[in-house]
């Protein structure tokens, strides 16, 4: 599972898994950044995970900022360049499921013949709705 590091979110509870049941990715938005790629490549090919599972969220933070945005406040508050760096906000909670789906799916470096799904968790009302 790749969803975000929000803590409203708790994944085990709304899924209703057991310890052990599965691996856990979260960042800054469930994005399928790099790194998550690369946990989801052992995951798969070291631990045998078959099936991933995008989860994003209603009122997520990466909605409410730009690359620009956050360079701009990098530089002026640590004099720090983050001209290189994409922190992956987005502007629409669907499509960002959509593309991390296809990223994940898109991947060289994940097996081809799995499922990956994406949904939606609305954080008022605890429900989880699919994206198509």
């Amino acid at each position: 599972m790749l969803t975000c590091m929000d803590a409203r979110l708790h994944p085990a509870l709304f899924l209703g898994l057991e310890l052990g049941d599965a691996h856990v990715i979260r960042n800054a938005g469930g994005r399928a950044s790099d790194d998550a790629i690369r946990s989801l490549t052992i995951s798969q090919q070291l631990l045998g995970t078959n099936t991933v599972v995008v989860i994003h969220h209603t009122d997520c933070g990466m909605v409410t900022f730009s690359n620009e945005d956050l360079r701009k406040k990098l530089k002026q508050e640590l004099n720090v360049d983050a001209e290189d760096i994409d922190f992956l906000p987005f502007k629409n909670l669907e499509q960002s499921v959509r593309d991390d789906v296809a990223t994940i799916n898109n991947s060289p470096l994940l097996l081809k013949d799995i499922e990956v799904s994406g949904f939606i968790y609305d954080v008022n009302t605890g429900k989880l709705s699919p994206v198509t």
